[in-house]
C-alpha cells in the first residue's frame, strides 16, 4: 500500500519545490510515497474552462488504477484538523489495503468524470491557495499525520 499525490502541471516556483522536496524526503521514512505530475495542457487559450476540465480529467483518469482509492483535494471537501486527518488516514490504510491517490486538479477544478471516479473529497481550507503551493502544504500535512500516528514530537496540541 502506498500514497500517491497526482497533480496537474509541474511546479516551477523554486521555494515551492524546495519545500515539497523537503517534506517528500521526510515522508518517505513512513510510507511509500509517489508524486505524479501530469503535464499541463498546451495551447489552451481557445478552450473554454469546461473543455480544459474535460481534457485534464482524461489525463487524471489515465493516471489512476481501478484499485486506487481516490481522494480529491477540493474546496467542497471535508475539512479536518491535523489529528483528525491522521486518524482518517490510519483508518483508510488499515481497512482497505488499497493505494490512496490524492489528486490536485488544475486551475478550473475537476471534470464530472473525475468527481464520479473519486471515493471522497478533502479540503485543506476554505481559503484558496495556488495549485503549486497546495502541493507543499498537503505533503507537509501528510508528514505531520504520520508523525502524529507514530507519537513523534513534530505536532503540538
Amino acid at each position: 500500500m502506498g500514497i500517491t499525490l497526482l497533480t496537474v502541471g509541474k511546479t516551477d516556483v523554486r521555494w515551492v519545490m524546495d519545500g515539497l522536496d523537503l517534506y517528500v524526503s521526510r515522508l518517505k521514512h513512513y510510507v511509500q510515497f509517489t508524486l505524479n505530475e501530469i503535464p499541463q495542457l498546451k495551447n489552451v487559450s481557445a478552450l473554454t474552462q469546461e473543455q480544459i476540465r474535460q481534457r485534464e480529467g482524461e489525463l487524471i483518469l489515465r493516471g489512476l488504477k481501478p484499485s486506487d482509492e481516490v481522494i480529491l483535494l477540493d474546496e467542497r471537501g471535508r475539512e479536518y484538523r491535523s489529528v483528525e486527518f491522521a486518524s482518517m488516514l490510519e483508518d483508510k490504510m488499515s481497512r482497505s489495503g488499497r493505494n490512496i491517490v490524492f489528486v490536485i486538479g488544475g486551475a478550473y477544478g475537476f471534470s464530472d468524470a473525475v468527481y464520479k471516479r473519486s471515493d471522497g473529497m478533502l479540503s485543506l481550507s476554505r481559503m484558496t491557495f495556488s495549485h503549486q503551493m497546495v502541493r507543499t502544504i498537503f505533503v507537509e500535512q501528510l508528514y505531520r499525520a504520520f508523525t502524529i500516528l507514530k507519537g513523534e514530537p513534530y505536532h503540538h496540541e
